[in-house]
């Protein structure tokens, strides 16, 4: 391949991925890491911010360095997953908000968390979480999830996205469903013992009556053996990714693996090898959320396998097509966003504050 090529192929490479990073500034390091891949996009944590201000200069260096406009993502759910509630201030988690039994809140509920991303720069909320509220994941999912009933579920989550993309994108997770799961993904490999008939019926609900809602659906790392019988995660499943949320769903959407970083896929290879194999099995993009070597190992390996293989180059160059479309369709991306000033900030904490409020007078938190 010439030297042309072979950097065109890089940067195809780099829109499949999102990366994250340690620390509040982005270092000489990090800034020739975003130049040399131009990732897709970019993570944020509660460790990357200390103020509204610095959130918004962080990203909007993260994007100098980059070449197309970026997915500017946080997990930004309310209650226990909060980047924002030590620099703004805490919201209602998504449990709290479907106690009300008010639709009005829920859709609301989107609403604030998405101007509240949007305000800080962000145009991407991983949100909400779509799986059902099952008795046996409570220990894991806590206060993320609204309900037992799938149509309930689905209810929320249809609500709170309207809210949340007049703002920012939206995204279904965790695809097919951790209502089920016992162990945490972040660490180990959960299997769910379900048969395909009652993934069907209940954990795929949300995603069969919403696929045209969701502009990211997130997989997850989680072992269906009614489904896969041979101990592979969803993320690396082509039965899962294409045969089922592709073809049998009909979502057209991005296709997104939960982060490879996460002992729930490493139980199948390397980072590298993990990331070549969700992309042939049906992913769009894929997340590494720490280390800046786990990101320049999956990169590269991803690179050389396109390299080696001229079907796997072609797959590559349908994905680098599909999110650029994506990115200039969705008016999210191209949004235009002010510095967060005094006065702004004031007003953001305010809007917590009265939604707060709000869903203390119905169910008192």
């Amino acid at each position: 391949m010439t030297n042309k090529s072979t950097k065109d192929l890089q940067h195809k490479v780099g829109q499949l991925l999102i990366l994250g990073f340690d620390g509040l500034e982005i270092s000489g390091e990090l800034f020739s890491l975003v130049e040399d891949i131009n990732p897709g996009g970019v993570i944020l944590f509660a460790r990357n911010l200390s103020s509204p201000v610095q959130c918004y200069e962080l990203l909007y260096a993260l994007q100098l360095a980059n070449l197309v406009p970026m997915f500017k993502c946080i997990d930004l759910e309310g209650g226990t997953v909060d980047r924002f509630k030590d620099i703004l201030a805490a919201s209602p988690s998504a449990e709290q908000v479907f106690a009300t039994g008010k639709k009005t809140l829920y859709r609301k509920h989107g609403a604030l968390l998405g101007e509240l991303a949007h305000s800080l720069g962000f145009n991407t909320d991983f949100a909400p979480v779509s799986d059902i509220g099952f008795a046996r994941s409570k220990p894991v999912l806590t206060t993320r999830t609204v309900s037992a009933d799938p149509a309930e579920t689905t209810s929320y989550v249809s609500e709170f996205l309207h809210g949340l993309q007049k703002n920012v994108l939206g995204c279904g997770k965790h695809f097919p469903g951790l209502g089920e799961g016992t162990l945490d993904s972040h660490h180990d490999l959960p299997v769910i013992e379900k048969s395909w008939k009652q993934l069907w019926v209940e954990d795929l609900l949300p995603y069969r009556q919403l696929h045209r809602q969701f502009p990211f659906v997130m997989v997850a790392h989680a072992d269906y053996p009614s489904v896969t019988t041979d101990k592979t995660p969803a993320s690396l499943s082509r039965k899962w990714l294409k045969d089922i949320l592709r073809k049998k769903i009909g979502y057209r959407g991005i296709i997104l693996s939960d982060d490879l970083e996460m002992g729930g896929v490493l139980v199948a290879g390397s980072i590298g090898e993990v990331a070549v194999e969700t992309l042939r099995a049906g992913a769009d993009m894929f997340l590494v959320c720490h280390r800046q070597e786990a990101v320049q190992t999956a990169w590269e390996a991803v690179v050389q396998e396109a390299e080696r293989d001229r079907k796997f180059r072609l797959l590559i160059d349908e994905k680098y097509s599909h999110i650029l479309r994506c990115k200039k369709r969705w008016p999210q991306v191209q949004k235009k966003k002010k510095m967060p000033t005094a006065d702004i900030v004031k007003d953001l904490k305010r809007k917590i504050a009265e939604f707060q409020t709000q869903v203390g007078k119905v169910n008192p938190l």
